[in-house]
């Protein structure tokens, strides 16, 4: 009689152990899909700002038609590239600051623009979105950290390799000199 209550006792603590895990793994897993829908959230709002400021800066500056489609095709680029996963958004985000820059470096030419009031709100909106991307990605890659840490934690790790849990991308910059050189945006 012993031995069977030892024996259910262990039964009970190991199926305690595996539900609480896979419900903790459940709850990582859901951060890290929002912290995902946060970055294409700003992504999208960012590439909203965008066509007003091609706009703004279109308006003085007629001759730059390349510069104006680059950013037009980038934009494009990081809208679909949220769907592909992380890796495809930031090597869309790095070919989208490139064509940032080019505008800015348009933009400069122009003293009357810099000191227009709907370009200079445009800026501000623009560096704010900035923030909050960047906000995003570190609550992303903070929740794919722990995601990733308790996946490959034993005895977790039996509980996640069970139920098919996976590792998950980190959102990085592929392109180095762009943290190195980063988006100055002076007007």
């Amino acid at each position: 009689m012993i031995l069977l209550g030892i024996v259910i006792g262990i039964v009970v603590a190991l199926l305690l152990f595996v539900w609480l895990t896979y419900n903790g793994l459940v709850t990582l897993k859901v951060r890290v899909e929002e912290a995902w829908s946060d970055i294409t959230v700003q992504l999208k709002r960012r590439a909203d700002l965008i066509p007003n400021l091609v706009e703004s800066v279109k308006g003085y500056a007629q001759h730059e038609k390349e510069v104006f489609e680059n950013v037009t095709k980038a934009r494009a680029e990081v809208l679909s590239a949220t769907t592909k996963g992380p890796k495809e958004a930031a090597k869309a985000e790095n070919q989208f600051e490139g064509a940032l820059k080019s505008l800015f470096a348009v933009a400069e030419a122009y003293p009357q623009l810099r000191a227009s009031e709907n370009f200079q709100q445009l800026q501000t909106e623009l560096v704010d979105t900035e923030d909050k991307i960047q906000g995003s990605r570190r609550f992303y890659n903070a929740g794919v950290r722990d995601l990733n840490t308790k996946i490959q934690q034993f005895p977790a790790n039996l509980v996640a390799s069970t139920f098919n849990f996976k590792s998950k991308e980190f959102f990085e910059v592929e392109d180095m000199a762009a943290v190195k050189d980063p988006v100055k945006v002076e007007f």
